[in-house]
């Protein structure tokens, strides 16, 4: 949504398009999650001035009042979204845009057959819980663009071709073609079969993973909104350092137990000092000493044929430091605790600064900090469902040398500070 003022609003209220019947509201304030709930009685007349248009032939789209922009939109004649902002300036298309998140969110948690056949309306309710806490970060602050540029949110890491070299050999090892990097939900590099994951999944994917509680390993099971949107998949995560995931999207192999401290260590452990430079690139995006001019205060660089786009507004370290403190404050904010880098790693040498013991199973290295987060997966059982077609692997992220050979592709816009 965007930078929001201090006093504005926005609230979400998802209902059942035949009955009516609520099955969640989320509201923030201030770009955090607040418990502010609407009325029963102003839920019913936003939905209900909708049917009405609705049993007129007369699709109602978007409304505005002096304070207020609403907008409806219906999914598959069995969900509407009603989204309300009172946010200054805010426009129709981003706000439709949100609506088509949120219900990818919906698809990729619970899948596409329980939305559109809904057979037990409690019972959805508390499913779709599951899914709050990727909808409340498209209704706050983020730090991600793709909700609105419908393109990955990429960064350019220090060493890239030895990243993504050493993540296509982790691959062939894992037996895995779906792999990918992320720091702070945003990849640092990628399979080409990730890659080319169609929209919307490979935009939430990443997003999924960078609103999850920390936790050193997941086994959780999703949907691809637009691949698989009624088999689901399982969606493996293994922290190497705080905010840096390994993730791998694959069926019912491999195992999360066979991914072993060691083939990470063997894979991972040599590249331990080029992962702690990726850890600054979750807010700023771009490697240090990048060459920028010192009056630029913003960069959106977006390449339309891959879709995929780098956005900061923290260029340089020390305009990053006041970014910092405000990405600090909206953790806060949130109730999430501070990044520690290395607290809930999966690598045994940054293990040992924080006490725990080298060579160690991923869930006592987990369990050892007082810190530590938890090792469990997901608390679903993952379903049984099929594995991806393989895929030959591929091209690595745009390295500063290819950004400006294959400029004619990218489109950029800039930000500068007028002296």
């Amino acid at each position: 949504m965007g930078d929001e003022g201090p006093g504005s609003t926005v609230h979400l209220l998802c209902l059942a398009a035949s009955s009516g019947v609520p099955l969640f509201c989320r509201s923030s304030s201030g770009g955090a999650p607040s418990r502010q709930q609407l009325p029963f009685s102003v839920i019913g007349s936003l939905n209900g001035v909708h049917m009405f248009g609705q049993n007129l032939d007369v699709q109602l789209n978007s409304a505005r009042t002096e304070g207020t922009t609403v907008v409806w939109k219906s999914f598959h004649d069995s969900i509407t979204l009603i989204l309300l902002s009172s946010e200054e300036g805010t426009s129709e298309l981003s706000l439709e845009r949100t609506l088509d998140m949120v219900f990818g969110a919906m698809v990729l948690i619970v899948g596409l057959e329980e939305l559109t056949n809904i057979r037990n309306v409690e019972r959805l309710k508390k499913e779709l819980r599951a899914s709050y806490c990727l909808i409340d970060s498209f209704l706050g602050n983020s730090e991600l663009t793709g909700d609105l540029t419908q393109c990955v949110d990429c960064v350019i890491p220090p060493e890239g071709s030895l990243m993504q070299e050493t993540l296509l050999g982790f691959a062939e090892a894992t037996g895995t073609a779906f792999v990918s990097l992320l720091v702070s939900g945003r990849v640092v590099a990628a399979t080409e079969s990730w890659w080319r994951l169609g929209m919307p999944e490979a935009v939430l994917l990443p997003w999924l993973v960078g609103s999850l509680p920390p936790q050193a390993a997941r086994d959780y099971p999703v949907y691809l909104p637009h691949g698989s949107p009624k088999v689901p998949h399982r969606l493996l995560t293994l922290t190497l350092l705080r905010g840096l995931e390994l993730c791998l999207l694959c069926g019912p192999r491999p195992p999360l137990g066979q991914l072993e401290p060691q083939l990470l260590e063997r894979w991972w452990q040599p590249l331990l000092e080029p992962l702690r430079a990726c850890l600054p690139l979750g807010p700023r995006a771009l490697p240090e000493g990048f060459p920028l001019h010192s009056d630029i205060l913003g960069l959106l660089l977006l390449h339309l044929e891959l879709r995929r786009c780098l956005f900061t507004v923290e260029p340089s370290p020390d305009k990053g430091a006041q970014g910092s403190r405000g990405t600090r404050a909206c953790r806060e904010r949130r109730g999430c605790s501070p990044p520690s880098p290395e607290a809930q790693s999966l690598l045994p040498c940054a293990r040992a600064r924080h006490g725990v013991a080298a060579g160690g199973s991923a869930a006592r290295a987990a369990a050892a900090p007082v810190d530590a987060v938890s090792s469990e997966p997901h608390p679903w059982a993952a379903k049984p469902c099929h594995p991806h077609p393989t895929s030959p692997y591929p091209v690595p992220l745009i390295t500063q040398g290819q950004a400006v050979n294959r400029r004619g592709n990218i489109s950029v816009s800039l930000f500068i500070h007028s002296q």
